[in-house]
């Protein structure tokens, strides 16, 4: 599901992409417990994460292939086993958290995930059924190849948004239904930047299509405030955000925050 619960709650989604990787009080610390934490603190309900699996099927939210750029060690997730990983620390300090840390962490939380290597696919699907998730979560790819075997494996159990291809029809065809029928039904949300270079993708008219089809759509990831309320003005249903600060003022801002109990 892509949408809260209670319909007394703000309409509009606010995803702490990476659990908010460039708040001041965590920079350095995206996709850590840490990071989850102070999102959640703040008040955000959904958190949006990547998985990779380890060499010997941990599930790990965790953005990159290789652990290089964020910890103090080196090398491909696929092919170091989960020991060797927990040696490796973000900015010094957390460890990579493994997907059912977060699950159990926040269980009123629901999770964007998006699928970064193939060996996931199996991987998370395993993890959803086990656990009967499958309506706290939204999967996405950026691969074709990834998204349609995610979706064959899960058999509609579980919201995904497009993948590139089903994106470019709702950019590109002049009408909802041509773009449905070319999409058959298959995405749940569109989840989409503002713009790829000239190119305006969050469009009020991607909008529209989209909506006349039922489907959400969600623009990452956005930092600054003009963006956010120009975005807002469009219609757009979620905003991910690296900046979990701004993004709540602009929605306080607009009556669309839910304070956290």
């Amino acid at each position: 599901m892509t949408r809260p619960d209670s319909p007394d709650r703000p309409t509009v989604l606010a995803f702490a992409h990476r659990g908010g990787a460039y708040h001041p009080e965590i920079e350095g610390l995206e996709n850590t417990m840490a990071a989850f934490r102070h999102a959640v603190s703040l008040g955000y309900r959904h958190l949006e994460t990547d998985v990779h699996v380890t060499r010997d099927g941990v599930l790990l939210a965790f953005h990159d292939t290789v652990l290089d750029r964020v910890t103090d060690r080196v090398g491909p997730i696929a092919e170091t086993s989960y020991a060797e990983v927990q040696q490796a620390l973000i900015g010094g300090r957390e460890r990579v958290p493994t997907l059912a840390e977060l699950f159990d962490a926040f269980p009123a939380a629901r999770f964007n995930i998006d699928l970064k290597s193939h060996g996931a696919v199996e991987a998370l699907a395993g993890f959803l059924d086990e656990r009967a998730a499958w309506d706290r979560v939204v999967v996405g790819s950026f691969s074709v190849r990834r998204m349609r075997a995610f979706r064959a494996r899960t058999a509609g159990r579980v919201a995904t948004s497009a993948h590139p291809l089903e994106v470019a029809a709702y950019v590109v065809l002049p009408s909802a239904r041509l773009a449905r029928r070319l999409t058959r039904d298959r995405p749940r949300v569109l989840q989409v930047p503002h713009r790829r270079g000239r190119l305006v993708v969050a469009s009020s008219g991607l909008v529209r299509r989209a909506h006349a089809n039922g489907l959400d759509v969600h623009v990452w990831t956005i930092d600054d405030p003009d963006e956010m309320h120009l975005l807002l003005d469009r219609g757009v249903d979620g905003l991910m955000t690296d900046r979990t600060d701004i993004l709540r003022d602009v929605l306080r801002s607009r009556g669309l925050w839910e304070e956290p109990s």
